[in-house]
């Protein structure tokens, strides 16, 4: 825009100049020289243009401008498929922390009335989140000791007793079956952590 500014002031100021050296000059035989003069410097200001487009190298004015348009465009898509991530990803830990609180309400009841135990935390890993259930890698579970008052009324008495105690801690392989059955998790992905035990 500056250029073609710059270029139409020329003619402009030219073409005065000329109808001002034109009044000047006496009617003579040089007149008809002059004009003749003036009009071809004005028809090289009008040129100029061209001559200057003419002389430049095509194949570096067009890859410059389509260089910087790539790059442009480059960094414009690297932002949005880092803001695509992003969004994704959090995306994906909503879903796996939603999926872990449902998991938890599901079996919390009957873990409680059947191995007097609670579920502390659920940590999810899973690859496809489009096949959630079965893109399930881990489900890593902790559990701890209940202190619900449903757990406190089903202590029962302690019998001291000189044979083997028959009251046992309830198996985590139990608990694994019921989670995996619950859950529909194979029971190779469950693990199982009990605070203040294995």
């Amino acid at each position: 825009m500056n250029y073609l500014t710059e270029w139409i002031t020329n003619i402009i100021i030219f073409v005065l100049l000329a109808t001002v050296i034109d009044m000047l000059l006496p009617s003579s035989s040089m007149q008809k020289y002059t004009k003749i003069v003036t009009g071809l410097i004005l028809i090289t200001i009008i040129l100029t243009p061209l001559f200057k487009l003419l002389s430049t190298d095509f194949e570096k004015a067009i890859g410059a401008i389509h260089f910087e348009g790539q790059v442009e465009s480059a960094s414009v898509e690297n932002s949005i498929e880092m803001k695509k991530k992003e969004i994704q990803a959090s995306q994906r830990a909503y879903i796996l922390e939603q999926m872990a609180v449902q998991m938890k309400q599901d079996v919390e009841k009957e873990m409680i009335e059947r191995f007097d135990k609670e579920i502390v935390d659920i940590k999810i890993k899973a690859t496809d989140f489009e096949n959630l259930p079965e893109s399930i890698e881990q489900v890593a579970v902790v559990l701890s000791e209940s202190n619900s008052p449903s757990a406190v009324a089903t202590i029962q008495p302690i019998e001291v007793n000189s044979e083997k105690n028959t009251q046992k801690e309830p198996d985590v392989k139990d608990i694994s079956s019921l989670l995996s059955k619950q859950w529909n998790v194979p029971n190779d992905k469950l693990v199982i952590e009990v605070e203040g035990g294995n």
